[in-house]
């Protein structure tokens, strides 16, 4: 076990409407749809330390080889989520690049996202999906400015 490698499988991110978010993410950012489930609430709420019932539906998007794991929960489970810090320990953000950042944001705001302008630096700017997760977007150019990525 200890010579398999470690392979990426998936980010998972709960939102509070399923469609909402499915469609954020495939008309403004691009994603695409792979699979969904209806997963099972016994072995959900063990792997998950959630009490039953759990009601989980995922659904899983693909976009440059990342793959988004939307997750909603039965309604009556989910919290409104709160404003994070980037100082805050844990994962604080997705980073996307964009070729057209104009485009982009209009596409953030008509499906129903916001953007964070006062965090406009030029070469990236925030935004926050309906569910107010925080995106970063960057252009095309600082990606290709990046040094070149380990094989």
């Amino acid at each position: 076990m200890a010579d398999d490698p470690v392979v990426f499988n998936h980010v998972g991110l709960c939102v509070t409407d399923l469609e909402r978010a499915r469609t954020f993410y495939e008309q403004a950012l691009g994603f695409r749809y792979w699979w969904e489930l209806e997963a099972p609430d016994q072995p959900s709420s063990v792997l998950l330390q959630l009490p039953l019932p759990v009601g989980l539906k995922a659904v899983y998007l693909v976009r440059d080889g990342l793959v988004l794991e939307l997750l909603r929960y039965d309604p009556a489970r989910v919290r409104p989520g709160t404003e994070r810090s980037m100082a805050e320990p844990g994962l604080t953000h997705l980073s996307l690049s964009v070729s057209d950042m104009g485009g982009a944001l209009e596409q953030v705001v008509a499906h129903g996202g916001r953007v964070v302008e006062q965090t406009d630096i030029k070469a990236a700017i925030m935004v926050r999906d309906p569910d107010g997760q925080l995106i970063e977007l960057t252009t095309s150019d600082w990606r290709a400015a990046l040094p070149p990525a380990p094989a």
